[in-house]
């Protein structure tokens, strides 16, 4: 029976990270309230960054053309933009690693972020729809965004498409750039996560941490879940009601703060 319960925790929360991960909700926020509702504190990061590497590869299936034309017209300046995008995360994630895992720990924080996102979504609502390109300064804007949205809470997909939005970059290549971006920081925590296994238990805390069978399970379910969730997103940003997921978060985040 632990083992059946552990299965359903663990489907889910990468129902939850499939779909949190790409509309701009907060999987990060959503999944720390999901760990709350279940009792499931004490699980540790490994599923963490095994979700989140589902969603990476669900992004890497989703955008499989536009990854193989950069690679075959060796577009370095795209590829440029990516790495100059991840640079203020990986700042942040370095000289606020502490701050940010007790973020992680607590439900009231996630709520107060999530209040924030809604209201920078519902604000997209009033920003003219824009032509431009993804150019280095733009790229740059939204690796600001992608550093505010570390904070559980505060949507990564929903920090950078806004700020594309305020940048006045066409909606589909903010989509496809946004996403894009986020391999890398991704991947960086999935490598951290194996070099802390390799070290041994004690590093990693094993025995808090989910099962290896379990997590390559929930980044499948993830990956899957997460693809549909995508595809959702980009019509959502076609349909120009994108900033309708600005009122979700404010009532979530609302009654994450008054109620937990």
């Amino acid at each position: 029976m632990t083992d059946l319960v552990a299965f359903l925790d663990v489907a889910a929360l990468s129902i939850l990270q499939g779909v949190a991960e790409f509309l701009p909700i907060s999987s990060s926020g959503h999944l720390v309230l999901g760990k709350s509702l279940l009792g499931l504190g004490g699980v540790g990061m490994r599923l963490d960054i095994f979700l989140h590497v589902g969603t990476l590869l669900s992004i890497f299936v989703f955008y499989f053309a536009v990854i193989r034309r950069i690679a075959v017209n060796l577009e370095w300046s795209y590829v440029a933009k990516v790495v100059l995008s991840a640079v203020p995360a990986g700042i942040v994630g370095v000289c606020f690693k502490d701050a940010i895992e007790t973020a992680f720990a607590s439900p009231r924080m996630v709520g107060s972020a999530l209040i924030f996102t809604g209201v920078v979504l519902t604000a997209t609502r009033f920003l003219p729809k824009g032509q431009g390109e993804v150019s280095f300064l733009r790229a740059l804007l939204m690796g600001v965004a992608q550093a505010v949205a570390i904070l559980p809470g505060a949507s990564r997909s929903g920090m950078t498409l806004a700020a594309a939005r305020a940048a006045k970059v066409d909606a589909e290549r903010a989509a496809e750039f946004s996403f894009l971006m986020s391999a890398p920081p991704i991947a960086g925590a999935a490598l951290l996560e194996v070099l802390k296994a390799v070290r041994g238990p004690a590093e990693t805390g094993a025995g808090t941490e989910t099962g290896w069978g379990l997590c390559i399970f929930g980044a499948a379910l993830a990956a899957v879940v997460g693809w549909f969730a995508l595809k959702l997103l980009v019509a959502s940003l076609k349909g120009r009601w994108f900033w309708l997921f600005g009122p979700y978060c404010l009532a979530a985040g609302l009654l994450t703060v008054i109620l937990v």
